[in-house]
C-alpha cells in the first residue's frame, strides 16, 4: 500500500509540474503575442501614410520599415512583401471607416436621424482621415487591381447597404423619403460630394478665389451635403 501511495503521489506530482509548466508557457507567450500585435499595427500605420502619400509606385519598403522603427526583414516576416501589405492597407482602410460606420446603429434610428447621421459622420471621418481619400485615389489610378484580390472586401460593405436600405424603406413607409431609392446610389452620392471637396480643394479654391480650406467654408459644405441628400430624398 506504501508503494502505491507513493506512486501516486509521484503522479500528481507531475501532473502539477505539467499544470505548473502549462501556466509558465502561456503567460510567456501572452507578452510575445503582445508585441506581434503591436508590431503589426505598427507596420500598418506606417504602410498606410506611406502608401497615402507616394501612391503604390512611389511607396518604399525601407521607407515604412523605418516609420515603423523595425528593420526590413520583420516587415516581410509579417506580410510577406509590397504587395500583400499594400492589399492589408487597403482591408485595413475599408475595415476602419465600416466599424466606426458600425457604431452609428442605423437600424434603432429613425429615418431622417439615421440619414443625416450617415452623412454627418461620412463628411467628419473623410475630414479626420485624409489618408483614406489618398489610399482611394491610390487604388483608383490601378484600377483596383490589388482590392480585387480581397477576399474580405465585399462582405465588409453588405451591412452598410443593408442598413442603409432600411433606412429608406423605413422613410418612404413614413412618408419622409420618396419611393424606390437605390441604397448604393445614396451612399456614392453623399461620399461623392465630401471627397470631391477635400481632394479639390487647393484647386478649387484657387479657381474661386474662395479659402475652402477655412473652418467656416467647410461646416458649411457638410452642411450642403445634408440638405443636398434630403432634397433628393424628399417624396
Amino acid at each position: 500500500m506504501s508503494e502505491v501511495r507513493t506512486v501516486k503521489r509521484r503522479a500528481k506530482g507531475a501532473d502539477a509540474a505539467n499544470v505548473d509548466e502549462g501556466f509558465s508557457r502561456v503567460a510567456a507567450e501572452r507578452p510575445r503575442l503582445r508585441d506581434a500585435e503591436r508590431t503589426s499595427k505598427a507596420i500598418l500605420a506606417a504602410a498606410t501614410k506611406e502608401f497615402a502619400e507616394r501612391g503604390y509606385g512611389g511607396a518604399r519598403v525601407d521607407a515604412i520599415a523605418e516609420r515603423a522603427k523595425i528593420n526590413k526583414r520583420m516587415l516581410y516576416h509579417y506580410f510577406g512583401g509590397k504587395d500583400a501589405l499594400y492589399v492589408a492597407v487597403l482591408e485595413g482602410s475599408y475595415i476602419a471607416i465600416r466599424s466606426a460606420e458600425a457604431r452609428l446603429d442605423l437600424s434603432h434610428r429613425t429615418p431622417r436621424e439615421g440619414m443625416r447621421d450617415l452623412v454627418v459622420f461620412t463628411w467628419q471621418y473623410f475630414l479626420d482621415h485624409p489618408e483614406f481619400l489618398g489610399i482611394l485615389s491610390t487604388e483608383n489610378m490601378h484600377k483596383a487591381r490589388f482590392l480585387k484580390r480581397s477576399a474580405r472586401i465585399f462582405e465588409l460593405h453588405s451591412p452598410l447597404v443593408s442598413e442603409i436600405s432600411g433606412l429608406l424603406d423605413r422613410g418612404a413607409a413614413a412618408g419622409d423619403f420618396r419611393v424606390g431609392c437605390d441604397p448604393v446610389k445614396i451612399y456614392m452620392s453623399i461620399a461623392a460630394l465630401g471627397s470631391f471637396f477635400l481632394t479639390n480643394r487647393w484647386t478649387l479654391s484657387t479657381i474661386f478665389r474662395r479659402n475652402l480650406s477655412d473652418k467656416s467654408e467647410i461646416e458649411a459644405w457638410g452642411e450642403h451635403i445634408v440638405e443636398v441628400i434630403f432634397a433628393y430624398l424628399r417624396p
